[in-house]
């Protein structure tokens, strides 16, 4: 084996040659399953997008680094679904742009977390987490329920995802910043909103303030439709337990 590997050696045009071979397998290894992405994601009719209130509530999760301690990907693995719940299919991240499945649980996986807690208890969790969880060792941050949520440029936002394949229309990225006033506030008139995005829009008070938006409201809408944008999950694993 080594002696080859000396010959190879003493030979550019055979080591650069023996490189590409080996630099070609990996290579195949990774693009090849491409070509058949059209049969590994699932067909989801009821898959509906995030509102331009996910939308920043997701980029804030982006920017304060949750994905570094919360993974997004429940697997198939018997432990997992006992404990998170039904194990992620592909088509739950088409629109995740960058996807954020993770692998480092400091903190338990969030895939399944939407709608599991209420929005006071993630309000309280992200103001403090001991209060809640005293043996957590997540960071505070309470300043989101007192700093107002930027909308002016969530239209930008839905227009950069449409460009990478996300379907928003003229329709929503024009309506952007009133759509997210709205979904925080129940009082308002939010007609244009479900007609957009669909009856399961989850219209509410995420922060318990209706005088503005905050980022506190972003990043709880956020939190509360993680596994909620598609049944399929749910129906296709209870198929297969029957």
């Amino acid at each position: 084996m080594f002696g080859l590997h000396y010959k190879l050696e003493r030979s550019a045009i055979g080591f650069v040659l023996a490189i590409v071979v080996v630099a070609s397998i990996g290579g195949f290894i990774e693009i090849a399953p491409l070509f058949t992405i059209d049969e590994t994601v699932e067909d989801a009719p009821d898959m509906r997008v995030y509102t331009p209130l996910e939308v920043a509530g997701r980029n804030i999760y982006i920017r304060e680094g949750c994905y570094a301690c919360h993974s997004q990907m429940i697997r198939t693995l018997r432990d997992e679904v006992d404990r998170y719940g039904p194990y992620s299919l592909a088509v739950e991240s088409q629109y995740d742009h960058p996807m954020l499945w993770g692998s480092k649980r400091t903190g338990p996986d969030l895939a399944r977390i939407g709608e599991k807690y209420s929005n006071d208890w993630h309000v309280a969790h992200l103001v403090n987490p001991r209060d809640v969880v005293p043996e957590s060792n997540m960071p505070r941050y309470g300043w989101l329920i007192d700093t107002t949520l930027r909308t002016d440029d969530l239209g930008a936002h839905l227009a950069a995802l449409r460009a990478v394949g996300v379907p928003y229309t003229d329709e929503m990225i024009a309506n952007a910043p009133v759509d997210a006033v709205h979904q925080a506030d129940p009082m308002a008139s939010a007609t244009g909103l479900v007609e957009r995005y669909g009856a399961a829009t989850n219209i509410a008070l995420f922060d318990g303030n209706a005088e503005r938006l905050t980022e506190m409201d972003a990043l709880v809408a956020y939190l509360q439709v993680l596994g909620q944008l598609t049944d399929l999950p749910t129906t296709t694993q209870t198929a297969e337990v029957q």
